[in-house]
């Protein structure tokens, strides 16, 4: 592989990775549970924001962020929960993913709480209207829904939102300072009829009449 050779020193065993960070703790490991109980139920209700792991068949990997309101991933039993799918850039590299490999990746995050919640499953596309009309905003029912069979279940500790300050507004970038997502997208895309400002024009129309 490239990477070996761009680097001096690196690990190839679980054997050698083991051996300098250690076993996980028994507590770190009982702490996984099997399906969706009272807890993570009530976890999954109250977060707008998820991100989704993907790969297909030949293990190329993508995640997707999906958000909404509070609750909007729908749990239908202790197996299995619904993500509506909103409109998008139309890439629909997860919906794809899901079709040639079934096995997901998801982290759920509730603003201001450091501990995340991973649920690790089987993924299946559907159009079950019964369960997707619950699921409709401002009258507008999602076409497909990404239905998860869970197989795993457990909370992520808070290391990670500590070391970063992502919920301490303090360590916040300025407005001015932020990354232009327009700019990005016309240097990448090197369209002419693109400039900064129309791109930025575009993404503005799209965030106000096409979320759902």
């Amino acid at each position: 592989m490239l990477l070996e050779k761009k680097f001096k020193r690196t690990i190839s065993s679980e054997e050698e990775l083991r051996s300098l960070i250690g076993t996980p703790s028994e507590l770190v490991q009982k702490k996984v549970i099997h399906f969706i109980d009272t807890n993570c139920g009530e976890f999954i209700s109250k977060s707008p924001f998820l991100a989704l792991a993907t790969s297909n068949h030949l293990g190329l990997c993508d995640v997707s962020p999906r958000g909404d309101g509070p609750g909007f991933v729908k749990v239908l039993d202790e197996k299995h929960l619904i993500i509506p799918e909103r409109p998008g850039n139309k890439r629909v590299d997860s919906l794809t993913n899901i079709l040639s490999n079934p096995r997901v990746g998801l982290l759920f995050f509730i603003p201001g709480l450091g501990e995340t919640l991973r649920v690790n499953g089987y993924a299946t596309l559907i159009q079950d209207d019964e369960i997707l009309e619950q699921m409709s905003v401002k009258g507008k029912m999602p076409l497909i829904g990404i239905a998860i069979e869970v197989e795993e279940c457990f909370i992520h500790c808070a290391k990670a939102f500590i070391r970063s300050g992502l919920w301490n507004p303090d360590s916040w970038l300025e407005k001015n300072d932020l990354p232009s997502a327009a700019k990005i997208l016309t240097e990448h895309a090197k369209m002419p009829e693109y400039t900064s400002d129309a791109m930025e024009e575009l993404l503005k129309e799209g965030y106000l009449k096409r979320l759902y």
